[in-house]
């Protein structure tokens, strides 16, 4: 996962037919993740991640549209970065939607660009002052 925060040994890696046609390697990691799609901020978590895209899952009734580009902020735990929790903040791209369960839908999105934001998270999620 070149370009993050280089902890990319804590992370496990993910083990599925698709990653051997992945130019870059994906990582199974739960995070927190707020996206900003128009003028909502829809909570969800991720499945795992690389520097190029992730996979998410939201509330099943959200409606992302394949192409549908947004907005989201990741937060990675300490045990990821070895130091304290951090967020990263990320313009993504739709890439394919799929009805997981009757309550979740899970994503799937191209990472067009991201940085890793200054303030640190706190334990509750939001940037410290």
């Amino acid at each position: 996962m070149q370009g993050w925060v280089g902890q990319e040994a804590i992370m496990k890696k993910s083990h599925t037919a698709a990653d051997d046609r992945r130019k870059t390697q994906r990582f199974q990691i739960k995070a927190p993740l707020t996206i900003s799609l128009g003028n909502r901020e829809i909570a969800g978590f991720t499945r795992d991640l690389s520097n190029r895209g992730v996979y998410f899952y939201v509330g099943a009734g959200e409606g992302f549209r394949r192409g549908e580009e947004f907005e989201f902020v990741v937060e990675l735990p300490p045990e990821i970065t070895l130091s304290n929790s951090c967020l990263i903040r990320c313009q993504g791209r739709v890439v394919r939607t799929e009805l997981t369960s009757h309550r979740e839908s899970g994503i799937a999105a191209e990472i067009l660009e991201y940085r890793i934001l200054n303030r640190p998270a706190t334990p509750s999620g939001s940037t410290a002052p």
